[in-house]
């Protein structure tokens, strides 16, 4: 039997940092002693940084025994080779060139080797969730954004500017003169992430609101599109087509084993996962037309995971310039 290891496991997201530990070795991963606090991104880099130090510390001390080291997952283009963050947009501020592996080795005296959020996610489920025994796959994870990752025997794809996989800034023809959130125009994500669904809904003539008066959410017009609304049904679908055209695209150049999706958006019902799967087949080469399409396994258990999973890889490597 393998050795087991403990790594200190670290998701930090826009909304929230999960924090806990993560036991490898065995037949499947051990996580436990998870504890969650709200990021407060708008507080600035340096604040989201103090966050997650007193996290990791926290961690340790919870550990039965000490941990070999940190691993993290972390919203924000990362240069995964020395755990800097080379750019964060404009939902957390000031992140964007923090030395987060250096500033947590400096502070707890362990290794730390530092992932891009949906690359972690996509390791964890590429290993243990939907895509275990599987050569390759690649992972879309739909919600308020669209990322993804190509994951090929167990190594992520990570480009030359470490920001290989974002699949919502990929054109869209669906999208002409739709404007993005990147500066451009004809991307998917503005269109079949979750706020490009609720903006189709309320263009159709939906609801705008609740009637207590708050925003309409995309879990209620995902509740509004089973029901029968024909707005809707038809704001899924345009978002479910646009997403599996892309999709059908990308698989005819990678060729994937199986494309994992994930994230709230890939909850939807069938009027989004039935014409995201007509999209996809129509413009899939065969046989990449028959490429399995599954939902993730672990929730947010995967980007935990996946940032143990990328420490262990790393061979322990100490933080470098």
């Amino acid at each position: 039997m393998a050795e087991t290891q403990t790594i200190v496991a670290v998701d930090i997201g826009g909304t929230k940092i999960a924090c806990g530990l993560v036991t490898l070795g065995g037949e499947a991963p051990v996580i436990e002693k998870v504890q969650k606090v709200p990021t407060e991104a708008m507080e600035g880099g340096a604040h989201v940084l103090a966050t997650v130090l007193e996290q990791v510390k926290s961690a340790i001390e919870r550990a039965d025994e000490k941990p070999v080291g940190v691993g993290i997952s972390s919203a924000g283009v990362v240069n995964p080779r020395n755990g800097d963050i080379t750019f964060a947009n404009e939902l957390m501020p000031g992140w964007g060139g923090t030395r987060l592996g250096a500033e947590v080795t400096a502070a707890t005296g362990l290794p730390c080797r530092v992932l891009n959020d949906v690359h972690a996610h996509a390791l964890g489920e590429a290993r243990w969730g939907g895509g275990r025994d599987k050569k390759s796959c690649l992972v879309a994870a739909v919600g308020t954004g669209i990322g993804g990752a190509f994951v090929e025997y167990g190594k992520i794809m990570l480009g030359a500017h470490d920001e290989a996989g974002h699949i919502g800034h990929v054109c869209c023809p669906a999208a002409a003169d739709v404007p993005c959130s990147c500066g451009a125009t004809g991307h998917l994500e503005p269109i079949a992430a979750g706020p490009g669904i609720i903006r189709e809904y309320v263009r159709l003539g939906g609801d705008e609101t609740l009637p207590d008066g708050t925003p309409i959410d995309g879990a209620e017009i995902d509740r509004r599109a089973a029901a029968g609304d024909a707005n809707a049904k038809a704001a899924e679908a345009r978002a479910g087509r646009a997403l599996g055209e892309v999709l059908g695209s990308m698989c005819n150049m990678l060729d994937p084993d199986v494309v994992i999706l994930s994230g709230s958006v890939a909850q939807c019902g069938p009027d989004w996962s039935d014409a995201m799967a007509e999209a996809f087949k129509g413009q899939a080469m065969p046989p990449v037309a028959t490429t399995p399409i599954v939902g993730g396994e672990l929730g947010g258990d995967a980007p935990l995971i996946g940032a143990a999973e990328n420490f262990v890889a790393s061979g322990y490597a100490e933080v470098s310039d």
